[in-house]
């Protein structure tokens, strides 16, 4: 049984960081990778960032890119996500995926039904 297990959410000031880890456990990555999607009150799931378990290859929403640093450690089976001056935006509950298989291409690491696996997820709060 694979678990997905996040943490590291919490309430933040406008130009606050917080750092988000995912722990995968049940099973172990050789390919496939990891990727973190947000969900704000009244809005559908949307991508944040993703990353490839080999080669370490990522990509960003056009929103985080250049605040959000996504990371793997292979030996921990774990995901990071570093958030730097985070903004009310960015309010939402942010989920980690995992797909164990490799990705078709790169760009279908940003869409949600390419995930095979979901945490419950963690709350990120920004004030303004």
């Amino acid at each position: 049984q694979v678990q997905l297990l996040e943490s590291g959410g919490g309430l933040v000031q406008a130009g606050g960081s917080l750092r988000l880890s995912c722990v995968a456990s049940g099973r172990t990555f050789s390919s496939g990778g990891m990727g973190w999607f947000r969900q704000a009150p009244g809005k559908e799931r949307e991508f944040a960032a993703a990353i490839l378990w080999n080669g370490g290859i990522t990509r960003y929403a056009d929103s985080v890119k250049g605040r959000f640093t996504i990371s793997r450690d292979n030996a921990k089976n774990s995901a990071y996500l570093q958030m730097n001056n985070l903004k009310p935006e960015d309010t939402a509950v942010y989920y980690c995926a995992a797909r164990f298989r490799t990705f078709t291409t790169t760009q279908a690491m940003r869409v949600t039904e390419t995930y095979d696996y979901w945490g419950q997820g963690t709350q990120v709060t920004v004030s303004s």
